[in-house]
């Protein structure tokens, strides 16, 4: 059984239009209903799915380019990356998520919606390096900004674009990523705010566009490359 679902606000219908409204509130029953029971999303968030969970997310979208390959990192319950995927059919999306929980929840959201542009794989982005590209990462309440930029810089093109959604904190967090951001060779470094009008707040992002990091960074990080490293278990 599904908790007791808001009515969805004037401005949802806006934002999903045409085939996306119904996978908007085919997926608002899921997180409500088996999202809640596995644990996925907290049954006190259920009354504000739509105003704090799905529009946030959604307009997000508003700072994704067209037609790229976006990477959502730790994807949890599919918040913003399944949402990003519904809202916007002309990019693909990648859910990266370590637990076996949520990815077969994430997969089972994937087949009931019918959206033919998401994949979702188990693991930790450090484990992709190398083998996936992505045009830009996407990530929500996963980590700090010093740890994200860690984790989802090597899997981003020169150039690409890191979308971290952050709250009132954003501005501390992204002048104390500062140093990081230097040796990581970074090109934009900026706050950026969406979903003016549809939202409220509206969402802060910290946007960081992908540059390479300095011949001297790049040598440090292929000696930690080289290094062995124990392996951790995952978790279920």
């Amino acid at each position: 059984m599904s908790e007791q679902i808001p009515e969805p606000p004037e401005v949802a219908r806006e934002v999903f239009t045409g085939d996306t409204w119904f996978q908007a509130e085919a997926f608002a029953e899921l997180l409500a209903g088996p999202g809640v029971v596995r644990g996925l999303l907290g049954p006190r968030e259920v009354p504000r799915l739509w105003d704090r969970h799905l529009l946030n997310c959604a307009v997000v979208a508003e700072a994704v380019p067209p037609d790229v390959r976006l990477v959502d990192i730790g994807s949890g319950a599919g918040l913003p990356g399944l949402v990003l995927a519904i809202v916007r059919p002309d990019i693909t999306v990648t859910l990266l998520e370590p637990l076996l929980r949520r990815t077969v929840f994430l997969q089972e959201c994937v087949e009931a919606l019918k959206l033919d542009n998401v994949e979702v794989l188990r693991g930790r982005a450090e484990e992709f390096v190398g083998k996936r590209e992505f045009d830009v990462a996407s990530a929500r309440a996963v980590a700090p900004l010093d740890r994200l930029l860690t984790w989802s810089l090597p899997l981003l093109r020169e150039g690409g674009e890191l979308l971290a959604m952050k709250g009132e904190r954003a501005a501390e967090e992204l002048a104390g990523a500062e140093k990081q951001l230097r040796s990581s060779g970074v090109q934009v470094a900026e706050l950026v705010s969406v979903g003016h009008g549809k939202v409220e707040p509206p969402a802060t992002l910290i946007r960081v566009v992908a540059g390479r990091a300095p011949e001297g960074a790049r040598q440090v990080s292929r000696r930690r490359d080289r290094e062995p490293r124990p392996k951790r278990p995952r978790r279920q």
